[in-house]
């Protein structure tokens, strides 16, 4: 007698075994937590750092982001302060970095004088930071709309 056996898809895999890392730097407590609530829900392991000398502090003891997600207007350690650390230091230097920022400077005076991958204005457009953050872990052949299934 031969078994029958139906055919079902064990999973659908959207995101990668290992999730992405990210260091989301800001000071707006209330900002952190929406970013790191929505970045978790699409797959990516976030730590939070409310200012510049606290995230550096977490890089320095060995923790490597995919990328970095970064406010410019903080206090203790501003984001231009800490791009500019993170640039001098060899070990740091080459984690990408996204800017998020309401300061009012202008996108390309940021991504320029930054040397960041990206700039997304505050408020944040979820379509367009979720795929700046894609594309700095290197998913830039993932679909941001196909990340959202259950």
């Amino acid at each position: 007698m031969a078994e029958s056996r139906s055919k079902h898809a064990t999973a659908e895999i959207d995101r990668p075994e290992v999730p992405a890392s990210i260091l989301l730097v800001d000071d707006d407590p209330d900002i952190r937590s929406a970013v790191k609530e929505f970045l978790h829900h699409e797959g990516f392991t976030v730590v939070p750092a409310p200012n510049g000398a606290d995230a550096l502090n977490t890089l320095r003891t060995g923790f490597r982001p995919n990328v970095i997600v970064l406010d410019i207007m903080m206090p203790v350690m501003d984001g231009w302060d800490f791009r500019a650390a993170q640039l001098a230091d060899p070990a740091l230097r080459d984690i990408p970095v996204i800017v998020i920022s309401a300061s009012g400077f202008g996108r390309d005076t940021l991504r320029s004088q930054l040397r960041t991958f990206e700039v997304v204005s505050k408020p944040i457009e979820l379509d367009d930071f979720l795929k700046a953050v894609r594309q700095a872990c290197g998913f830039d052949d993932v679909d941001p709309s196909s990340s959202s299934t259950a």
